[in-house]
């Protein structure tokens, strides 16, 4: 027995603290010194195999082992008063949840220990503390009563096979694994160690150790129900090991945490008796200041790992260079360009779609498609945050807004705007940036436009990349391939800056007149969106809502002053200007605004409308008229449709006989692909004569030359093969060609009609030059339904599969007069018969 004197000495030496709680609450904490004696010889004490079952949560009592209890449960408080009146004798059972506040019977594991009450502690709150110790292992076999505690008969269990040299050899491994684990581990003194080496039976080794380890319920409890010692020690063996190894590493990444800051304050201390080194030598504190404020500058940039790396590297070789060194300025700009990158610095995007919507309508009339994959673009963008979208790229002639669909987006979108003209560059160093060891080095323009927006998700408008060239500083289109890459582009490396930059959050939008130029690796990375050009009625609307009210802004009018009727600018559209965009429309606009600004100037006062009447006073006479109708009515000319860089434009095509003997003469600068079109058409007429009433031997004595007009400007491509063949054959049977009627299509020898491409372009060419009907290949049908009908109004489209159906089409039925009959019938062999 022992007195309330050694109650409160045992409670001190178990480190018994108010807040532990075990049997309902939790865990005894990682610090708290928790060890177990084995003085008394605990077998001997009789336990009854009909005992009071105490459930613990979130732990197991080993026999022998010493344990302080915290019972504040109703159930649990009568259970220990009943005890007491008795033998004191309880068993200890665990919960398998910790979370049940009145668990039953079937709640608890079978095998726990009994356990005997040492002493017992009241609290003013109602609950106590009990002192108990471990007797020996039991095993409930039936309970008696659930309420108001649990009662139920026990079989005592006994260890078994705790003898043989296998055993004696696993307990002494453990014995030094565990004399390994109290090293360390804290909250164990270092006696523990002299406990278990002088305790003789391996299960009682066993117990101990088990006691002492900080495991997971599941564990002890394993070990607590095995009763083979062979087993238990061998499993108590994998636990310590597992537990060691968790110590040391802890210990390994403690010492280095240790060590970082030791470091840390060795490099504090050292610049510190570096200022002082510095001071001492009459070196100015504006290099001491310099320093600190580029420090300052890169701790706020916010780098990433690697950069910050360098940008430290860095600044400690800046402090030992001497300010008059060329190198010193070297690596003080370099450190400038990694602080000023916005390695951290975004927008937040806006993806309203109605907004965007909005803004796309304000700055842009028509173009419904372009505009409708642009919102495409940006709904997925808001369903996926982080979406490796396309590469967008505008292709079309100058000046239909491709630029300014980049700054759309950007409004849209409430991202800064960067436009980068890709114009004649032919250095990859412009894209990539110069290498350090060069003399003026700079980053490239990626890295440079970044900074200038001072966003690292800015819109980036690469304008005009079919203008880039190559020589022998490297190719710059190849040096994109990895910018304009969304697998790539997230570790982009500047040679100058030498740490991986992050563009996968830059929108980048591309522009180009043509794509042939383009290389078709950098092709592959880009969605490639197409405008073509607008019509006569979508330029009038652009001019009345956009260009007039800007024109009269820009020369310092208002429009109180000045007014454009609609026909005034219909006739600038038509009579001023040739072109797919808008830009010589902007600029004749603007040439009458500066002469109203004039009159202005020199005292008028009254408002001005400018009509189609008084066009011709600011702008001159017209300087485009249509040909069509005059040039097409002669036989052996024809008019075809041609794609350029600029737009969609019309040519005539010119054919004539001569006598002669089988000459074939073009001119017109014509391309090699163009002379071989006008060698087929000649072959396929030849090859039909008498289909079309052509005198078979009329190549024998004949001189044939096919001229296009605009001979100063180079022409090529297969498309002009169609038109060729309707010339030729126009002039052979003296038929000429519908009138208004203008085609396109490539040939083959055998009369084949091939699609060609750029049909919008040749469309809205054949509308801006009156014309009313067109005739195109089968196959070009699919590029005619996706054209707008507002776009085809008042225009007839054909279309034919072969050459017999294009000149059924295109010649009129009879000859132009009687010449034709001469000339298509049967002719003298010799030339000096010919009439």
């Amino acid at each position: 027995m022992y007195s309330m004197d050694d109650a409160a000495t045992m409670k001190g030496s178990l480190s018994m603290s108010d807040d532990f709680e075990v049997e309902e609450a939790e865990n005894p904490s990682d610090e708290e010194t928790h060890w177990y004696g084995f003085e008394e010889d605990v077998e001997d004490v009789p336990v009854d195999h009909e005992l009071r079952i105490l459930p613990l949560r979130g732990l197991a009592v080993f026999p022998a082992s010493i344990v302080p209890l915290l019972i504040s449960r109703e159930s649990s408080l009568g259970l220990v008063e009943d005890a007491l009146v008795g033998d004191r004798v309880i068993g200890l059972v665990a919960q398998r949840s910790s979370d049940l506040e009145t668990p039953a019977p079937q709640d608890l594991y079978r095998r726990g220990c009994a356990a005997r009450i040492l002493k017992m502690l009241k609290y003013p709150d109602g609950s106590i503390r009990i002192l108990v110790q471990g007797l020996r292992r039991i095993e409930t076999d039936r309970f008696l009563q659930s309420d108001p505690y649990m009662k139920a008969t026990v079989n005592h269990l006994e260890d078994t096979n705790d003898d043989g040299i296998e055993v004696q050899v696993l307990k002494q491994r453990v014995v030094q694994s565990f004399s390994r684990f109290v090293e360390l581990t804290p909250y164990l003194p270092n006696e523990l160690q002299v406990v278990v080496i002088n305790i003789k039976k391996p299960g009682k080794i066993a117990d101990l150790i088990s006691a002492n380890l900080n495991v997971a319920l599941e564990e002890k409890q394993e070990i607590l129900e095995t009763l083979d010692v062979n087993k238990r020690l061998t499993r108590l063996a994998t636990v310590l090991d597992r537990e060691i190894e968790l110590l040391e590493l802890g210990q390994k990444i403690q010492g280095q945490v240790q060590s970082e800051l030791n470091k840390n304050q060795r490099e504090f201390y050292l610049r510190q008796q570096l200022k002082a080194i510095q001071k001492e030598l009459g070196e100015t504190e504006g290099r001491a200041n310099e320093t600190e404020l580029l420090r300052q500058r890169i701790a706020k940039a916010d780098l990433p790992e690697e950069a910050l790396k360098a940008a430290e590297s860095e600044l400690d070789r800046l402090a030992l260079i001497p300010p008059e060194s060329a190198e010193h300025s070297v690596v003080r700009t370099y450190i400038e360009w990694l602080a000023d990158i916005p390695w951290s610095i975004s927008t937040e995007d806006n993806l309203d779609i109605p907004h965007a919507q909005t803004i796309l309508d304000e700055d842009h009339f028509g173009l419904p498609k372009i505009k409708e994959r642009i919102l495409e673009f940006l709904a997925v963008r808001r369903l996926k945050k982080t979406p490796r979208g396309p590469i967008l790229c505008f292709v079309g002639p100058p000046g239909v807004g491709k630029t300014s669909l980049g700054r759309s987006i950007a409004r849209a979108m409430n991202r800064k705007f960067y436009r980068l003209s890709l114009g004649g560059v032919r250095d990859e160093a412009e894209i990539r940036g110069h290498r350090r060891t060069y003399v003026g080095a700079m980053p490239g323009r990626i890295v440079q436009g970044l900074k200038l927006v001072g966003s690292n998700n800015p819109v980036f408008m690469l304008d005009e990349i079919d203008k880039l060239g190559s020589d022998v500083r490297g190719d710059p289109s190849s040096a994109l391939l990895e910018v304009l890459d969304p697998e790539q582009n997230s570790t982009f490396r500047d040679h100058y800056c030498d740490v991986p930059l992050d563009l996968s959050g830059v929108l980048f939008v591309t522009t180009a007149n043509y794509l042939d130029p383009i290389a078709p690796a950098l092709k592959d990375r880009m969605e490639v969106i197409e405008l073509s050009g607008y019509s006569a009625e979508e330029k009038l609307q652009i001019a009345t809502r956009h260009l007039v009210p800007k024109q009269i802004e820009e020369n310092g009018l208002n429009p109180d002053m000045v007014a454009f009727t609609d026909d005034a600018l219909t006739g600038v559209i038509h009579d001023y200007t040739k072109e797919a965009g808008l830009r010589n429309l902007e600029r004749e606009v603007g040439k009458i605004c500066r002469k109203l600004a004039r009159l202005v100037s020199e005292g008028r006062n009254d408002r001005v409308v400018v009509n189609a009447d008084t066009l011709a006073g600011y702008l001159g006479p017209a300087e485009y008229f249509s040909e069509v109708a005059d040039r097409s009515m002669k036989p052996g000319v024809a008019v075809g449709l041609a794609w350029t860089p600029h737009g969609g434009d019309i040519l005539f095509i010119e054919a004539s006989r001569m006598d002669g003997s089988k000459g074939l003469t073009l001119t017109g600068q014509l391309g090699d692909v163009m002379k071989e079109s006008a060698q087929a058409a000649l072959s396929f007429l030849r090859s039909n004569v008498r289909r079309y009433s052509i005198a078979p031997e009329f190549f024998q004595r004949s001189d044939i030359h096919i001229h296009v007009p605009a001979g100063a400007i180079p022409k090529d491509g297969p498309s002009a093969g169609v038109t060729m063949v309707a010339a030729l054959a126009s002039a052979l049977t003296n038929r000429p060609i519908r009138e208004r009627l203008a085609m396109s299509g490539e040939i083959t020898l055998r009369g084949a009609v091939l699609p060609v491409g750029g049909i919008k372009e040749k469309l809205l060419a054949a509308r801006r030059a009156g014309i009313k009907e067109i005739l195109l290949p089968t196959r070009n049908k699919k590029d005619v339904e996706e054209i707008d009908a507002a776009l085809l109004e008042g225009m007839r489209i054909h279309f034919a599969d072969d050459m017999h159906e294009v000149l059924d089409l295109a010649l009129k039925k009879e000859p132009l007069d009687k010449l034709a009959a001469a000339w298509t019938a049967p002719r003298p062999s010799s030339v000096s018969e010919r009439p």
